[in-house]
């Protein structure tokens, strides 16, 4: 995925909504209009992903689900992230102020699990969404990084690919990496058999 900043006034979250939710090449941060220009590549691992996590979540006869298109709105702040994958516990969604309206999500015990896959804009995924979704309570966060674009204090040197899990303990995030044949370990899904190659491997 190649991002590109939209050279624009800040916008509010109102107004970002209004103007723009159904548009799915954006996203919002910090009142900057950010066009999300999604290569094939990026889709197919996006796609793979959802399609192994719909499974997980059949299987386990969750009341969750993966819905086509939903933001994420971070604590006080005008921005709103367009996750590659969310899953939604639907039991929660009561709570929601916006979703009967607008398929926004504002707590974050509304959410099981978010997915990015890295983009060109690396920092974003690494940085600043990982610290909003650690504070937001999300319980567990996938970094896709099929590429290996990430910086060398993320991913390590040589730079390679990777998919770093985030489990939050005690309202911190501790990550835990994986590589070519390792077996994605996730808290939510303990039982799912999906490889980090499986992952690169539909990025190709």
């Amino acid at each position: 995925m190649v991002l590109a900043t939209i050279n624009t006034d800040a916008l509010s979250f109102e107004a970002f909504i209004a103007g723009y939710l159904d548009d799915s090449r954006y996203e919002l941060i910090d009142g900057e209009l950010i066009d999300l220009e999604a290569t094939g590549l990026h889709e197919q691992v996006a796609g793979l992903i959802n399609r192994k996590l719909n499974v997980a979540i059949d299987l386990l006869n969750m009341p969750w689900f993966i819905p086509m298109k939903c933001l994420i709105k971070p604590l006080g702040l005008n921005s709103a992230f367009r996750p590659d994958v969310v899953i939604l516990d639907q039991t929660a969604l009561a709570n929601e102020p916006l979703w009967k309206t607008e398929p926004v999500i504002t707590l974050g015990n509304s959410i099981k699990l978010v997915v990015e896959v890295v983009s060109t804009n690396w920092q974003n995924d690494y940085a600043r969404k990982l610290e909003d979704y650690e504070a937001l309570g999300i319980p567990e966060y996938w970094i896709a990084d099929y590429l290996g674009l990430g910086g060398k204090r993320y991913i390590g040197s040589p730079k390679q690919p990777v998919i770093t899990i985030y489990q939050l303990v005690d309202g911190t995030y501790q990550g835990q990496q994986f590589r070519l044949s390792d077996r994605l370990i996730s808290q939510t899904f303990p039982d799912l058999n999906l490889t980090a190659e499986q992952i690169f491997a539909a990025g190709r």
